[in-house]
């Protein structure tokens, strides 16, 4: 595998300067009827000179190859001159953003889901990107998709009845996107890329059991409530029966405590309003 080799290629605004003086040169040539040597000085100025000067940006690099042989990566920004028989090819070493499509894929549980990323990437080797895979744009798409497929196959979408799992797709939002963006990470570096960071954009239930998915949710979220009303009403209970006992208010017997039992929690735990019914006579009529 090809390690990155950076170069540092001499100034060219010398060389530029060359170039007008020979082109100077081949111009006073003609004017004296010197076709022979004008030919020569423009031959070698337009063949020689100019094509090897080139200017490099910042955030981009020259990867150079001469006959075939890997030369060097220009990565200094600034107006250089190299070999002119040299391949030069532009790598930008800016930062990019894969929005990645949506996907289609069964979580860890079996439940279908749709899934996205988005990840920020950039060239860290050049020579891996260019020499060891075919089109490292290409590369990125594909191994991205499967890293997220992977990574949803691995987890729920969230937890399971009866079950707590440690790290789910839609709660451990955090770890989901620190294991994705190490996987990436793991999966591009042949290829010289670095990811910067990687982020769930989209999770959902599939279409066709979304809503069954929707209604569990609700179910639980009242099972939850209403266990939480319960046990509030029965500490109510609890110490309206220690207050009624301790400050000798009435005497109640365990069948009347019962029933005042059965009133109190139909009123606290019920979901409408109660209306009260008066007792005229005594409480065992």
């Amino acid at each position: 595998m090809y390690q990155e080799k950076i170069i540092s290629p001499p100034s060219g605004y010398l060389t530029f300067a060359l170039f007008i003086v020979l082109l100077a040169g081949a111009i006073f040539c003609f004017a004296t009827e010197s076709f022979i040597w004008g030919g020569c000085i423009l031959a070698f100025n337009f063949f020689l000179v100019l094509p090897g000067l080139i200017i490099n940006n910042p955030n981009e690099s020259k990867v150079l190859t001469l006959f075939g042989k890997y030369v060097g990566t220009v990565k200094t920004d600034g107006f250089f001159w190299v070999n002119p028989l040299t391949n030069k090819r532009k790598v930008s070493l800016r930062a990019n953003n894969l929005n990645g499509q949506q996907l289609k894929v069964n979580d860890k549980l079996g439940n279908p889901i749709e899934i996205a990323a988005v990840v920020v990437w950039k060239v860290s080797e050049t020579a891996k990107a260019i020499f060891s895979v075919e089109n490292y744009l290409q590369y990125v798409n594909i191994q991205s998709e499967a890293a997220v497929r992977h990574l949803a196959n691995i987890f729920p979408y969230d937890h399971a009845e009866g079950e707590e799992t440690s790290i789910t797709l839609k709660d451990g939002a955090e770890k989901v996107s620190e294991l994705l963006e190490l996987e990436l990470n793991d999966r591009l570096s042949r290829a010289g890329i670095e990811v910067l960071e990687a982020r769930i954009s989209h999770l959902a239930y599939a279409p066709e059991i979304a809503s069954a998915m929707l209604q569990r949710q609700q179910a639980t979220a009242v099972i939850a409530a209403r266990k939480l009303i319960v046990e509030g009403a029965v500490g109510m209970v609890e110490m309206a029966l220690e207050k009624l006992s301790e400050k000798g208010i009435v005497q109640l017997d365990e069948e009347r405590k019962a029933a005042m039992v059965s009133n109190l929690l139909v009123v606290l735990c019920g979901d409408r309003h109660v209306q009260p019914v008066v007792n005229t006579g005594t409480l065992y009529n």
